[in-house]
């Protein structure tokens, strides 16, 4: 195999005699790893990198503990890890200190396997006492190393630490490196406090410069880790920053401070926040005002700022506006520095949000002041800077708008004014919050629209990457103010800009979000336009596809109230598009990127089509084959009403059924996309609840108008929608819900209004447009499992033996492999093995009452994956002979508990045989039988009719 093949060319180089081969197949490592990261392999290798380190020079040595430190995530894989200590030990007995000192960083590299080894906590402890300072550094990294992972050792080496830091020989330099190991003594509360008294004793007795930094980082980051002493940190950092005059002192209490301030916000009450504050106000430095404001941006969107605004006992709290925090970000609002200003207009929006509304009128004023303040200037700016600051001035007055919306309008104005004047950069960053804005607030849209028009006019005179962006940017824009329905003045603008300056990937982007938005007219022309400019014919064949499924929406846009034989036409002519981009999607994929999820979503929509396009026949019916005028006394005389509507409702059963089995298979594939972010997941659920509704629908309105209920859906109208779809889609929920519940109360089943009602739902259903969403085209989250199972078969077909009076173990192994951005939408908090067995082919041998539960095999473990890696084994049990196939499924939980159905799935053939022994048994009992048998008929006659001759 291509794994064997690579490995033996790394091993093959290992054994060269030159040292450059050796050292550049060792170094090959890491990747061989990244390809096949099972413990079979990892193992053999590891224990060849052992050899290289006892038997190669210190050069070697130094490579392998390279690979070790890159290889960390893999070293629980190692299933000999005794020997490979071994060997690796084996070199701290040398007389060479630099082989000793490697070994040391070699341990401490390996002491996530090893915490509890004590000869290496033995070697470490010798070696700190060494008269090398190579070997000295070593053991302190090495200690370091074993004192995270071990208890025991913490516990033993911090005496051992505290003399030599407070010993007068120990040299400055030496003590430096040795101050932040007291970090790690976390274990236990006494410990923790002998080291933080140690570190206050430091703090006080040696005030030089790097002596009081790293003490005071390494107090900082031993009570991060206790938790216990946060509060007495966050004095004593405050003090510092107040009292010590030394500038980078001041800069490491700032750093540490806003380390606490993410690391626990609800820890700092009122004066803590107050005396950063006055701080800030006294500071003449730009450098470390700006440092002390960031940490009041952490703070500010964390519970810190309602406890400094809402104390909880003392004297009444002052208003907002007469604090000093208040006074500091208004100042700051309008600083020269840039970074400054933006950490002020943060603090003071998140205030805005948090305050109470008795007390908002001028500090709103304020806030907005100062945010348009700051987006006139850095909109003129093309700086990276400038365009840091932009973007969290925009990203604050968005958050702003969403809690106070009365804002926005003046503020949508302001926006669309400086989107003329500002630079291209700036304004790609505006059209963001412009689109952000209008999606919160859709009645914004229509007002924004024309300006927006007039800028695409002269938006763009020049092909650069940031003309292109804008064109996307301000097309994004144009789409969400529509509202789904351009026109055609605006499609003429947009098309014109395209042909002018734009690239194919430009028009791609924005045919995108026109799918996405649904104007799917517009987006089919974009894609028709793209066919023939792409080198593959999987591209051709994906463009074409879109094109296709653009056109099959389209053909829905035109519906009326009330028309059914015009809505019966346009799901065909859909139907119609929707096979033709079916097919050229399935051309387009390939193994390396199949499009699942695509064909999963588009096939679900091809059936919910013709799902709706029966159920419109279905209401027809009605009038083609109306009740039989026996009806009634048929429904009387078997008890069942459904009969006095006629084969209708037989009909209606069938598409309620059918309706439900759509909406399971939405759900499927909710669980199967993982990786999907939250609008595309929504946008599932929605299709999953329209396919609900309906089949709710025909049951409260025909088959059960008397028990259904609709209280479940009372509550559709409350729900915080986060697109135009979504808040199109449950306006038309609840609107169905009001009608059906209307009707239902007045009139019994069957009528005419009743299947009116239906129709017209299903057309209110098809008016709306339907949504592309991101992960339809783009999938920024990649996260697969890979799965070995032991003991596999030599073949594929061939099967596993095994006796039926015996269990198989069966060890799974697996590995979680990640795209670039892992765990961007969600992490795996565990994997769900299922194991599974179903008997294929039963052989001849004895029928034994063989209980149920032994049967059949059905088993589920959950696991958690460390460094990527999880493993886990199985007892099956095989007492019926034959062929049978074990079937093991992975799935992933989130979080937030929620099982994913991500797979892989893997199947192993097993073959039971019969024990030898039993077999034997068997074989002997067979034969006695037979003996038995055989022994009457060969007895002689006489001697039978002599024993009978006496009772004659």
């Amino acid at each position: 195999s291509i794994r064997q093949s690579n490995s033996c060319a790394v091993i093959f180089c290992l054994r060269s005699g030159k040292l450059g081969e050796q050292c550049e197949a060792v170094v090959l490592f890491p990747k061989l790893f990244q390809k096949y990261p099972f413990p079979i392999l990892i193992n053999s290798a590891f224990l060849k990198l052992a050899d290289i380190f006892r038997l190669g020079n210190n050069f070697l040595r130094l490579c392998v503990l390279k690979v070790t430190q890159q290889s960390e995530k893999h070293l629980e894989k190692i299933l000999n890890v005794d020997e490979f200590v071994k060997r690796v030990f084996s070199v701290i007995h040398s007389n060479d200190p630099v082989a000793r000192a490697i070994t040391l960083r070699m341990l401490g590299s390996l002491a996530t396997i090893i915490p509890e080894r004590k000869n290496a906590h033995h070697s470490v402890h010798q070696s700190l006492d060494s008269h090398d300072n190579v070997e000295v550094e070593a053991a302190i990294f090495a200690s370091a190393c074993f004192s995270a992972q071990s208890k025991d050792f913490a516990a033993g080496i911090c005496n051992k630490i505290s003399e030599m830091i407070q010993g007068l020989d120990t040299p400055v330099d030496l003590k430096l490196k040795l101050i932040p190991m007291l970090q790690h003594m976390h274990h236990n509360a006494s410990l923790a406090s002998s080291s933080r008294e140690l570190l206050q004793q430091l703090v006080t007795s040696y005030p030089s410069t790097p002596m009081v930094i790293v003490t005071l980082h390494t107090f900082t980051q031993l009570a991060a880790s206790s938790l216990i002493d946060i509060p007495k940190q966050l004095q004593l950092l405050l003090q510092y920053l107040k009292e010590d005059p030394r500038k980078a002192v001041k800069r490491l209490a700032i750093q540490d401070l806003k380390l606490l301030a993410k690391k626990a916000p609800h820890l700092w009450n009122r004066e803590n926040t107050q005396t950063l504050c006055e701080c800030a106000l006294s500071s003449p430095y730009n450098s470390l005002k700006l440092g002390m404001l960031s940490v009041l941006s952490t703070l500010s969107g964390t519970i810190a700022i309602k406890q400094y605004f809402n104390p909880g006992t003392g004297g009444a709290s002052a208003p907002p506006r007469l604090t000093d925090l208040v006074k500091l970000v208004q100042e700051c609002c309008y600083h020269s520095n840039l970074a400054v200003a933006a950490h002020g207009v943060t603090v003071l929006a998140n205030i805005a949000i948090s305050c109470p509304e008795k007390d908002m009128m001028q500090l709103e004023q304020d806030t907005v002041m100062g945010l348009e303040s700051l987006l006139v200037l850095c909109s003129q700016d093309d700086s990276p800077r400038a365009q840091a600051t932009l973007k969290t001035a925009l990203t604050s007055l968005v958050q702003l708008l969403k809690s106070r919306p009365h804002l926005s309008q003046s503020a949508v104005e302001f926006l669309l004014c400086q989107l003329h004047l500002a630079r291209d950069p700036s304004r790609v960053l505006m059209c963001h919050a412009l689109a952000a804005i209008a999606t919160q607030l859709p009645v914004l849209g229509e007002g924004m629209l024309g300006d927006l028009v007039d800028l695409y006019r002269v938006a763009s005179h020049s092909s650069t990457d940031k003309q292109q962006e804008l064109l996307v940017s301000l097309a994004t824009v144009v789409f969400v103010a529509s509202q789904s329905s351009l026109s055609a003045e605006v499609k003429t603008v947009i098309k014109q800009q395209l042909e002018n300056v734009a690239n194919g990937w430009t028009v791609y982007c924005i045919a995108r979000q026109a799918s996405r938005m649904g104007c799917h007219e517009f987006s089919s022309e974009l894609y028709q336009s793209l066919r023939t400019r792409v080198a593959s014919e999987h591209f051709y064949f994906w463009l074409n596809s879109l094109k296709e499924f653009s056109q099959a929406e389209q053909c829905l846009n035109g519906l009326e109230d009330g028309d059914y034989s015009a809505a019966m036409t346009a799901i065909a002519e859909a139907l119609r598009s929707y096979q033709k981009g079916i097919a050229s999607l399935t051309a387009a994929s390939t193994p390396l990127s199949p499009l699942s999820y695509q064909c999963d979503f588009v096939k679900l929509r091809i059936d919910t089509l013709q799902g709706l396009s029966q159920l419109i026949c279905t209401c027809n019916s009605l009038k083609t084959s109306p009740p039989p005028a026996i009806a009634t006394t048929i429904a009387l005389t078997s008890g069942n009403e459904l009969q006095r509507c006629g084969r209708i409702a037989m009909q209606m059963r069938v598409s309620m059924d059918e309706f439900r089995s759509l909406a399971a298979r939405y759900a499927d594939l909710y669980q199967s996309s993982f990786d999907a972010d939250s609008a595309t997941l929504r946008n599932v659920e929605l299709q999953q609840q329209s396919c609900l509704l309906v089949s709710h629908v025909i049951e409260a309105l025909i088959l059960d108008p008397h028990s259904a209920s609709f209280q479940d859906y009372g509550t559709l109208g409350s729900v915080q929608t986060e697109s135009e779809y979504e808040r199109r889609m449950m306006s038309v929920f609840n609107h169905v819900l009001e009608e059906v519940e209307g009707l239902s109360r007045k009139h019994p089943p069957v009528s005419y209004l009743h299947t009116g009602c239906l129709c017209d739902a299903v057309i209110a259903l098809l008016k709306v447009p339907l949504s592309f969403q991101r992960y339809f085209f783009q999938k920024l989250q990649s996260t697969s499992i890979k799965l070995a199972l032991s003991p596999s078969p030599r073949t594929p077909t061939e099967p596993i033996p095994v006796q039926n009076n015996q269990q198989l173990t069966l060890k799974v192994e697996g590995v979680v492999q990640h795209g670039s951005t892992p765990g961007l939408f969600r992490k795996i908090q565990s994997v769900c093995l299922n194991v599974s067995s179903t008997l294929q082919s039963k052989t001849g041998g004895p029928e034994y009452k063989i209980p149920l539960d032994s049967n059949t095999n059905e088993i589920e473990q959950r696991v958690e994956p460390h460094n990527d890696y999880f493993s886990t084994q199985f007892l099956l049990n095989f007492s019926i002979l034959g062929s049978h196939m074990v079937n093991v499924e992975a799935s992933v939980v989130d979080e937030s508990g929620i099982e994913w159905k991500t797979g892989p799935k893997t199947t192993v053939s097993v073959k039971s045989l019969e024990d030898p022994y039993a077999q034997q048994l068997r074989h002997n009992q067979q034969q006695q039988q037979q003996a038995q048998q055989a022994r009457p008929e060969t007895a002689p006659a006489p001697q039978r009719s002599s024993v009978y001759a006496r009772f004659q």
